[in-house]
């Protein structure tokens, strides 16, 4: 750039990038030597929050976002304004120095927060990111479509799983370790928070289906419930009649429910290595599992004929939930 000036602008630099910036001064004669060199860094572009892949519960979230920077950054530095108490710098509290694009938050119960993410380099923070509003009304996921079996669809908000008639394969999926191929199942996001943890789905009386949750390494060649890695609540529909069945490692105790639940409530405790089921609409216990959670468990959903599940969560827990 030529100026006459002692002093320029350079505009349309990359973010997250270092150059290097030289001065010479030029008459007649020709240009003068040039002066020493002068690094300089642009701050990096913010960050994109992944809503979908967001976890949170009463007491804490997940938050997970993409870098938004093609070169590395030095950190990250999450900002949450709430609601209810808005401070004059629009920053109710911040996380600084955060490593990777993810990071676990300890909140306030019942609360909303709106939540921004920046980058930072040494040439100082980005702008921030898109906001993202978190409830911490009751415990928030989605069903993550990385497992999704070919057969079924999941909605927009990621909450509603769907199995039609004519959606089908000439022939079986290949055999994987992160998609369901032979089981027409769905897994949720993983709910990485200790405590307890409430949702609800929504059924039809007249559709198979199968609700619970699993290890994250559970074979997807399996039914859900046929093996030491899942906890599940199954519902077959024939002839008029119901069967329900609560299956681990392919056992299940002898119960017989009277009242078809049309909402099932699920707990996951834990603390206390508990999955409990119920029926919403009438506030009835169905069945509690002893587990052994040796890490994080995923929601998981499976619809063996046409039909659909939708999941409610990001509510409160009932009165007659706490009690288990």
């Amino acid at each position: 750039m030529t100026v006459k000036e002692t002093y320029c602008s350079v505009t349309n630099l990359m973010p997250n990038t270092q150059y290097e910036f030289w001065v010479t001064a030029q008459n007649r004669t020709g240009p003068s030597p040039a002066s020493e060199c002068v690094v300089y860094m642009t701050a990096p572009s913010p960050p994109i929050i992944k809503s979908k892949e967001i976890q949170s519960c009463e007491e804490a979230a997940l938050i997970c976002w993409e870098s938004g920077n093609l070169n590395p950054v030095d950190s990250y530095t999450v900002e949450l304004t709430q609601a209810e108490t808005p401070e004059p710098s629009g920053v109710t509290e911040s996380v600084v120095g955060i490593p990777t694009c993810e990071s676990l938050v300890q909140l306030h119960p019942r609360q909303s927060y709106t939540v921004y993410v920046r980058a930072l380099n040494m040439g100082g923070p980005s702008a921030r990111s898109d906001p993202v509003t978190i409830y911490t009304t009751g415990s928030c996921f989605h069903l993550n479509e990385h497992t999704c079996h070919p057969w079924l669809t999941i909605s927009e908000d990621g909450l509603t799983v769907v199995r039609s008639e004519r959606k089908t394969l000439a022939k079986e999926p290949l055999p994987s370790n992160t998609r369901f191929t032979r089981c027409v199942a769905v897994m949720g996001n993983l709910i990485p928070i200790r405590g307890r943890h409430y949702w609800e789905v929504e059924v039809d009386e007249r559709v198979d289906y199968t609700v619970g949750v699993a290890f994250e390494d559970v074979p997807k060649q399996d039914d859900l419930g046929a093996n030491c890695l899942s906890w599940c609540m199954r519902h077959r529909f024939a002839s008029s009649r119901h069967k329900y069945e609560f299956l681990h490692n392919k056992m299940t105790p002898d119960i017989r429910i009277t009242v078809s639940p049309r909402k099932i409530g699920i707990l996951l405790d834990y603390e206390n290595s508990k999955l409990s089921f119920f029926n919403a609409d009438i506030s009835q216990h169905l069945y509690t599992f002893s587990c052994q959670f040796y890490c994080f468990v995923h929601p998981c959903f499976s619809l063996e004929k046409p039909g659909c599940l939708k999941i409610h969560n990001g509510i409160a827990m009932p009165k007659h939930v706490a009690f288990y």
